[in-house]
């Protein structure tokens, strides 16, 4: 019987230290701010040059750092690189492709894990009060690929 009472202590205690170490990384993932200084908002995405769906993710990305240029901040970091390792965890990166939505002061607005469409980007940067406006005229061929985003 003092096998049993032990054991259930024990079980309790590593269940209690789980959810406990769960609701500190909430907490820190949800309290998240950037370090940068900028005065405009920025979209971070956390990925890997060999992960999948961040590939799918990287050309998007790369339009709105140009249609958007001087109106959003879009930033890259790959996790799988041991330099970047401290950076993600900072940040709570537990699966990839993780986009941050900043605000221009650095605080997390918001995050999603998985691939996301320009659209949805867009989409979601008007629901947290931004409404970008393009750098440049689409082009028919930009309009044309639109629904594959």
């Amino acid at each position: 019987m003092i096998a049993k009472n032990h054991i259930l202590k024990i079980c309790t205690l590593s269940t209690a230290f789980i959810l406990l170490s769960i609701f500190a990384i909430n907490i820190n993932a949800s309290n998240s701010k950037t370090s940068e200084n900028t005065s405009l908002p920025m979209l971070w995405d956390f990925g890997a040059k060999k992960c999948i769906a961040c590939k799918k993710l990287a050309p998007i990305l790369e339009k709105l750092k140009s249609e958007y240029k001087g109106e959003l901040i879009v930033k890259f970091t790959d996790v799988w690189k041991s330099e970047n390792a401290q950076l993600a965890k900072e940040h709570g990166i537990q699966s990839i492709p993780t986009q941050i939505f900043f605000d221009k002061n650095g605080k997390e607005l918001w995050r999603h894990v998985g691939y996301i469409s320009k659209k949805n980007i867009i989409a979601k940067w008007k629901s947290l009060g931004y409404d970008f406006t393009e750098n440049k005229a689409k082009t028919t061929e930009d309009s044309n690929h639109d629904s594959d985003k």
